[in-house]
C-alpha cells in the first residue's frame, strides 16, 4: 500500500519531534531500547523465517543465520554505545598560565537528526528494515524512517512491528522508528528531499545509490548519503600459489562464486591471473565444477531479469569466450552459473567488461605478463573487496600491483574468499567510489555508527552543564582522550 505525500510529511515531522525529545535522553535509555529491539527480534517465531523464505527464495539455514547476525548487530552496537566508542570524547584542559591563556575545550559526537534508510533486497534481515543502517542510526541517537524494500514487504512488516513494540516497551517517543511502503521512486525522492531528513543509509545498486547521492546534493542543504553500491570484487591468482593447488582453489572459488546464487555484494565476479599452464589447470577444474552446480531461484523477478541482461551484455563483448555453463537448465527466475574469459588486452580497451553482473557469473581475465596485470589493476574502479591468492614470495614479486590494489578497495584479503562480512570494529565494509559513496565510512561494525553523528565542541563550560561523557568525574566510565592521553580517570578540578 503506497503512502501519500501528506502521510509521509507527517511521518517525517513526527520523527523530528522524537529527535528533539530523545537527543536529551541518557545513553543508558538508548542502550536499553536497542537491547529491547534485539530481544523482540530474538523472540520472533517461525513465521519470520517462513515469510522471508517465501518472499526472497533464500534457504532456511541462511535466514536463521542472518537472523542471529541481525540480533548480534543490535546488541554489539549497544555495547559500543555503552563503551562510548562512537562519542570519541576528548578533553583539553585549560592553561591560564599560558600567553594567551588556553581555554578548556571538550569534544563529543552528537546525532545528526532524522535518518532515512532504504532496505536491501539480498539481506531481508541484516541489511533491511532492522538491519545495520537502522541499528547504527538508532545507536547514534537518530530517529529512523525505513522505506521497505518491495521484494519482501511482509518480512519487513514483521521486523518493523518488532521494533515498534520495543519503542513502546522502552518508552521512546512516537516517531523514533517509522516504516513506510511504496513501489514508487517518488516516495524515496520525497523523503531524501525533505528538509528535516539529515542523512540517508542505502544498500543496493549503483544506479539507485547514485540517484540518491545526486538528489541529496541538489538540496538547499546537502546531506550525506551513505550508499553501498556495486562491486565486482576482483580476485587475483598469483603464480606460486596457483601452481600449488589449482584444482582445490577452483573448487573453493566455485563455491564462493555461487554461494547464495551469487547475490552477495562481495561476490568475487572477476578473476585476474597470468596466462599459462597453472591458470589453464585452474580453468579446467573450474569448468568441471561449474557444470555440476544447479541453477537456483534468485531473490525476485527483477533481480533475475537483471542478471540475464547483464550477463548477456558481458558475454557479447568482443573477445569474450564462454567457458562453462551449468549443465542443468535454468527455469524462469533462476540464475544460471556461468564462467567466461577474456584477454587482459581486451579489458584495457573495454570498460564494459568491468561492470557488475549481480549473480553467479565470473569473468576470468588472462594477462600475458605482470606488466599487463598491473595495467589491468590500474583500470579497476573502486571495490568493496580485493582478494589475493598468493604465497609470501608472490607478495614480494608483485609489490607494485599490490600497492595499487590497496588504493582500489575497502578490504584486501590474503588467501581468503570475500563472501563473508564479519561484524566487528576492524571490518571495513565500504570502499572507493563507485563501490560506496563515501570511502571513509563502513556500513558494518560498530564504526558504522559514526556515519550518523557530528562533532560538537564545548569551550569553557560549567561542569554541571556538560554532557555526561565530558564531565570531570567521567560518570559513564568510558575511555576518553584527556590532554592527549587515553584514560578512564576523572579530570582534576
Amino acid at each position: 500500500m503506497d503512502i501519500s505525500k501528506e502521510e509521509l510529511n507527517g511521518i517525517v515531522k513526527k520523527a523530528q519531534e522524537a529527535f528533539l525529545v530523545s537527543k536529551n535522553f541518557t545513553l543508558q535509555k538508548r542502550i536499553a531500547f536497542m537491547r529491547a529491539v534485539a530481544d523482540e527480534i530474538e523472540g520472533l517465531g517461525p513465521e519470520l523465517i517462513q515469510t522471508a523464505m517465501a518472499e526472497s527464495h533464500l534457504p532456511e539455514g541462511r535466514l536463521v543465520g542472518e537472523k542471529a547476525r541481525t540480533i548480534f548487530q543490535w546488541r554489539s552496537y549497544a555495547d559500543a554505545v555503552e563503551r562510548g566508542d562512537s562519542l570519541d570524547a576528548s578533553i583539553d584542559t585549560a592553561n591560564t598560565e599560558r600567553t594567551p591563556p588556553k581555554p578548556d575545550l571538550r569534544k563529543t559526537a552528537v546525532p545528526l537528526g532524522v535518518v532515512a534508510v532504504f532496505g536491501a533486497s539480498n539481506f531481508p534481515f541484516a541489511f533491511s528494515t532492522a538491519g545495520g543502517d537502522t541499528a547504527s542510526a538508532i545507536a547514534a541517537g537518530c530517529p529512523v524512517i525505513v522505506k521497505a524494500h518491495e521484494g519482501h514487504p511482509k518480512t519487513s512488516g514483521i521486523m518493523a512491528d518488532a521494533i515498534s513494540r520495543a519503542v513502546l516497551k522502552s518508552e521512546m517517543p512516537e516517531g523514533t522508528f517509522s516504516h513506510v511502503y511504496s513501489s514508487t521512486y517518488e516516495t524515496g525522492q520525497q523523503v531524501v528531499s525533505h528538509p528535516l531528513v539529515k542523512a540517508v543509509g542505502f544498500t543496493g545498486s549503483y544506479r539507485g545509490g547514485k540517484a540518491l547521492v545526486d538528489l541529496a546534493n541538489e538540496r538547499p542543504e546537502p546531506i550525506p548519503v551513505f550508499a553501498e553500491m556495486g562491486s565486482v570484487n576482483p580476485l587475483y591468482l598469483f603464480e606460486n600459489k596457483l601452481s600449488s593447488a589449482p584444482q582445490e582453489l577452483a573448487k573453493q572459488y566455485a563455491g564462493s562464486l555461487t554461494l547464495g546464487v551469487g547475490q552477495f555484494c562481495t561476490n568475487p565476479g572477476i578473476v585476474v591471473g597470468t596466462a599459462g599452464e597453472e591458470l589453464d589447470q585452474f580453468i579446467e577444474a573450474l569448468k568441471a565444477e561449474i557444470v555440476k552446480i544447479a541453477p537456483a531461484s534468485m531473490l525476485n523477478e527483477n533481480v533475475a531479469k537483471g542478471y540475464v541482461e547483464n550477463r548477456e551484455k558481458v558475454i557479447s563483448q568482443s573477445g569474450v569466450e564462454v567457458l562453462a555453463i551449468s549443465e542443468m537448465e535454468a527455469k524462469e527466475g533462476q540464475g544460471l552459473p556461468t564462467v567466461a574469459t577474456v584477454a587482459g588486452v581486451e579489458l584495457l580497451v573495454n570498460p564494459a567488461l568491468l561492470h557488475e553482473v549481480f549473480g553467479p557469473f565470473a569473468l576470468i581475465v588472462q594477462c600475458k605478463d605482470a606488466s599487463e596485470m598491473l595495467a589491468v589493476t590500474e583500470k579497476l574502479e573502486g571495490q568493496l573487496t580485493v582478494s589475493l591468492f598468493a604465497t609470501n614470495e608472490d607478495l614480494a614479486d608483485h609489490e607494485e600491483i599490490i600497492s595499487v590494489l590497496q588504493t582500489k578497495c575497502g578490504r584486501i584479503l590474503f588467501n581468503n574468499f570475500p563472501t563473508g562480512v564479519e561484524v566487528c570494529k576492524s571490518m571495513h565494509h565500504g570502499g572507493p567510489f563507485p563501490s560506496a559513496s563515501n570511502s571513509a565510512f563502513t556500513s558494518v561494525g560498530a564504526d558504522s555508527i559514526k556515519r550518523f553523528v557530528r562533532p560538537l565542541s564545548f569551550q569553557n563550560w560549567p561542569d554541571d552543564f556538560l554532557p555526561e561523557e565530558l564531565k570531570n568525574a567521567n560518570p559513564l566510565n568510558i575511555w576518553r582522550t584527556v590532554d592527549n592521553v587515553k584514560t578512564k580517570q576523572a579530570v582534576s578540578e
